[in-house]
């Protein structure tokens, strides 16, 4: 089975056999910090950054809690073109804090406009953006949101990069981003359960005058045991196995070989999109790592998915309220072009 989904991506066999070893070392030993320091050495490469690289055995949602608990002291800023910008603007709200928004409709992009025009007017402690909202497909764009930024050194920069990370080239310390987060199991082709963030100075710096950060996702506990190359609790040893190894595997592609191979599935599935149905995103916000498509000719998602998996591959439906008006095709990861063009061409035989 091939997973055209927006995550869990299909996971190449080399990733698992890595994920199946004995355990032959503990989280607190020698082996472990070598391999700990080895890996985020890679991150830091990937990233573009020489900040910090927490590794974190949860979701990316629980990364996204601890940046609101660690940097938001009383006021945040949410940017909203879907569902996952929406959580981000709930878990504000759900741990204390008052969040303050700028919302656009589902499938429109965020501008560095909007976001000026907020900040002018209202004073936050920190921003939360969602680069690639996987909802409705919408890629926001980082650089000029960045630039905005920069105008605005006292408000810590939060990026929920969960669907572009190793995807899309994003470089932490030149854009300014003081916490970057991302899961495993989309760009990554990892399983999931397993997620990594960087962490600015300023962001840790921050962290230190606020109240309640919690136990698990304290970014003052985080760096305590960084700099001693461990992890606060005891990790995934399995999933950072894995990771290190695929970092391997992505520096041997090419890191900028990588990010183009991304952009060219995008092209060829907007392409066959364009021809057969239509893109839902607002044009020239179109994410790079996954397609979220009109469902223009009212085919059933759920009959067209049943005859996928007769062939080895599933899609995405719509998300929430777009559920049966869009489709959702991920093209992330270790996928190549073969694989992609086989899926449209599988599509195509079973609408006909």
């Amino acid at each position: 089975m091939k997973l055209f989904i927006p995550g869990p991506v299909t996971v190449r066999q080399e990733i698992l056999d890595e994920m199946s070893h004995q355990m032959t070392f503990g989280h607190r030993s020698k082996e472990f910090s070598n391999l700990f320091v080895e890996l985020v050495s890679k991150l830091q490469k990937l990233l573009y950054t020489k900040n910090p690289i927490f590794l974190s055995t949860s979701s990316a949602t629980g990364l996204m809690e601890a940046a609101v608990r660690n940097c938001v002291k009383e006021k945040c800023l949410n940017l909203v073109c879907g569902s996952f910008g929406d959580r981000w603007r709930k878990l504000v709200s759900e741990c204390g804090k008052v969040s303050g928004s700028v919302e656009v409709q589902q499938g429109k992009g965020i501008t560095a406009d909007m976001v000026r025009k907020e900040l002018e007017k209202n004073r936050y402690d920190a921003l939360c953006l969602t680069h690639n909202e996987t909802s409705s497909g919408v890629m926001n764009p980082l650089e000029e949101i960045a630039e905005v930024m920069k105008e605005y050194p006292d408000v810590i920069f939060m990026v929920d990069a969960v669907s572009s990370m190793a995807g899309v080239k994003i470089e932490v310390d030149r854009l300014g981003i003081d916490v970057c987060l991302a899961s495993a199991q989309k760009c990554f082709g990892l399983p999931p359960g397993f997620s990594v963030c960087s962490i600015s100075q300023k962001a840790l710096d921050k962290s230190k005058t606020i109240q309640g950060r919690g136990h698990y996702f304290d970014f003052q506990a985080f760096i305590k045991y960084y700099e001693k190359g461990h992890t606060i609790a005891t990790p995934s040893i399995p999933h950072i196995n894995a990771l290190n190894m695929q970092m391997d595997f992505i520096f041997r592609e090419g890191i900028e070989n990588r990010f183009e191979r991304h952009k060219k599935l995008a092209k060829i599935t907007r392409e066959w999109a364009s021809n057969n149905f239509s893109m839902f995103p607002e044009k020239g916000f179109e994410s790079i790592t996954l397609s979220v498509i009109n469902n223009t000719k009212g085919i059933d998602i759920s009959e067209l998915n049943k005859n996928l998996k007769e062939r080895g591959k599933q899609i995405g439906d719509g998300y929430g309220d777009l559920k049966g008006k869009t489709f959702r095709i991920a093209h992330m990861g270790d996928m190549t072009e073969q694989d992609i063009k086989e899926l449209l061409e599988d599509i195509d035989e079973i609408i006909s």
